[in-house]
C-alpha cells in the first residue's frame, strides 16, 4: 500500500509543479533547447521547447520519499535517500550541462572530460558509502542461473564504477526523442518495484514506486509533441536512480536486461563511429544512435517509443523471472 501511495504521490506533484511552477518558469526563463545540426533536419521544429524539464520528476521523487519513507528513515535504513542523492548528483551534473548550453544558446555545455571525471568521482563515493554501510558484496549475482561470480574488492570496484558512468550515459544518449528515456525507463522502474515487493525492500520499493509515479507523470509534458524536454538534468539524474537501484539491490548484472535500450542505443553509436573511422567515412546505420536510423528510415517516433517501450517491458519482464529464485 505505500509503494503504491508513493507512485501516486510523485505523479501528483509532478504533474502539479510541472504545470503550474516548473513549465511555467522555464519558459520565463527562455531555457530553450538548442537542436543538434548533424541531427535529423525535422527536429529543427523542435527548437525553442523548455529543457531541464526533469526537476519535475526529481521534484515528484523528492516529495514522495521523504512523506512516505519517513518511518524506515527513523528505523535506521536510508537506503532511499542515498539512491536519491547519488541520482541527485548527477542531475546537478546534468544541470550544469544544460544552463551551459541554455546560457550560450547551442548544444554545447561541460566538456566530456569534465563530466566523465564529475560522474566518475560521483561513482565512486557512492560505492565507498554503499560498502561502508555493508549494502554491497564483490560477488556479482548472475541472473537466470543463480550463483554469483567472486571478484576481488578492487576488481569489484572498478568494475562498478565502470557500470555506472556507462548507465548514465547510455540513459542520457537514449533520451533523444519525445518520450523515449521516459518511456523505455517506466517498465525498469516496474521492475524494481516488483523486485522490492517480492524481497520486502520497502524502502527501495517507496524510491523504485516514487520513481514509476514521477515518470508516468513527466509523460503527459514529453510525450510527442513533447512540451519540455527532461534535458541532462533529467536523463542523468535518470540513469543514475537505474544504476543506483540495481546496485542497491546488490544485483548490477541485472542492468544487462532492464536496461537493453540503454545499451542498444550506446552500442550503435559506438559501432557507428568506430566504423566511420575505420572506413574513412561509410556508414553502418542511416544515423546513430538507433533510434535515429528509424526515424530516416520513416518510423514516426511515436512508432519507435511504443517499439522500444515494448522491448524494454519484455526484458523486464524476463529479468524478474531471472532474479526470483534469488536468495536476499
Amino acid at each position: 500500500m505505500e509503494m503504491i501511495t508513493a507512485c501516486i504521490l510523485s505523479f501528483a506533484v509532478t504533474v502539479l509543479l510541472g504545470w503550474k511552477v516548473i513549465l511555467p518558469a522555464l519558459r520565463r526563463l527562455k531555457a530553450g533547447q538548442a537542436i543538434r545540426e548533424e541531427g535529423p533536419k525535422w527536429h529543427a521544429t523542435k527548437a525553442g521547447t523548455p529543457t531541464m524539464g526533469g526537476l519535475m520528476f526529481i521534484a515528484g521523487l523528492g516529495v514522495s520519499i521523504l512523506v512516505m519513507g519517513w518511518k524506515g528513515m527513523l528505523a535506521g535504513d536510508l537506503s532511499h535517500i542515498y539512491v536519491f542523492l547519488f541520482a541527485a548528483v548527477f542531475g546537478v551534473i546534468g544541470f550544469l550541462d544544460d544552463y551551459e548550453k541554455v546560457k550560450h544558446h547551442q548544444n554545447l555545455g561541460l566538456t566530456a572530460l569534465q563530466k566523465f571525471a564529475l560522474q566518475l568521482a560521483a561513482a565512486i563515493l557512492f560505492l565507498i558509502l554503499m560498502r561502508y554501510e555493508g549494502r554491497l558484496s564483490p560477488n556479482l549475482y548472475v541472473p537466470f542461473f543463480n550463483f554469483s561470480i567472486a571478484l576481488s574488492w578492487p576488481l569489484y570496484m572498478v568494475f562498478a564504477a565502470f557500470v555506472i558512468v556507462g548507465c548514465v550515459n547510455a540513459v542520457n544518449i537514449t533520451d533523444g526523442l519525445d518520450g523515449l528515456s521516459t518511456s523505455v525507463t517506466i517498465p525498469v522502474a516496474l521492475f524494481f518495484v516488483s523486485a522490492a515487493t517480492w524481497w520486502s525492500y520497502k524502502q527501495l520499493g517507496i524510491f523504485a514506486a516514487a520513481l514509476l509515479g514521477g515518470l508516468l507523470g513527466f509523460l503527459l509534458f514529453n510525450a510527442h509533441p513533447a512540451k519540455v524536454f527532461m534535458g541532462d538534468t533529467g536523463s542523468l539524474f535518470l540513469g543514475g536512480a537505474v544504476a543506483g537501484m540495481a546496485f542497491a539491490f546488490d544485483m548490477p548484472l541485472v542492468l544487462a536486461l532492464v536496461g537493453i535500450i540503454y545499451i542498444v542505443e550506446t552500442l550503435s553509436d559506438i559501432i557507428q563511429v568506430t566504423y566511420f573511422k575505420l572506413s574513412h567515412g561509410k556508414r553502418i546505420f542511416k544515423m546513430a544512435p538507433i533510434h535515429h536510423h528509424f526515424e530516416m528510415c520513416g518510423w514516426s517516433e511515436t512508432k519507435i517509443v511504443t517499439v522500444f517501450t515494448a522491448i524494454s517491458t519484455l526484458f523486464c519482464a524476463l529479468a524478474l523471472f531471472g532474479v526470483m529464485n534469488r536468495i536476499v
